[in-house]
């Protein structure tokens, strides 16, 4: 099996979340979804698993963190400085958040920050490797 990422997010309403995570270009796989958790494809490696509350607390005890705290930022790679744009407002236009942080625009790395309807925190990004000036790390 190849080196995958799940990202298990805790989710309030289940549909809302499949809507908003499609309008940013995900899609579902109706396999590993149903009434109580829906599986988003980013890439063949990337997955975000939407989960109700009561499907979540079935893998942890641990409370789920208020809307208005940050534990993780995920972020995903884009083709594109048009395309972090395009996700940022498809995710304003959608439930979301845009721009919680300022743009980050260092010439060769562009990231706009969000949030999805439950508060959980992404941060799409640019970068052209090819560009980095010598001795400048990312980030």
């Amino acid at each position: 099996m190849p080196k995958m990422i799940f990202v298990n997010l805790p989710v309030t309403d289940l549909k809302k979340s499949m809507a908003f995570y499609t309008s940013l270009g995900f899609t579902n796989n109706p396999t590993f979804s149903d009434e109580t958790a829906a599986c988003m494809v980013w890439s063949e490696a990337i997955y975000v698993m939407l989960l109700t509350h009561a499907k979540w607390h079935t893998f942890t005890t641990r409370a789920i963190p208020p809307s208005t705290s940050s534990e993780v930022m995920l972020t995903l790679s884009c083709e594109s400085r048009e395309a972090v744009d395009a996700m940022n407002t498809a995710a304003a236009a959608n439930g979301g958040v845009s721009d919680i942080n300022p743009i980050q625009d260092l010439g060769f790395m562009y990231g706009r920050d969000f949030t999805d309807p439950d508060g959980h925190t992404w941060g799409p990004m640019w970068m052209d490797p090819s560009a980095v000036p010598p001795g400048k790390q990312p980030g």
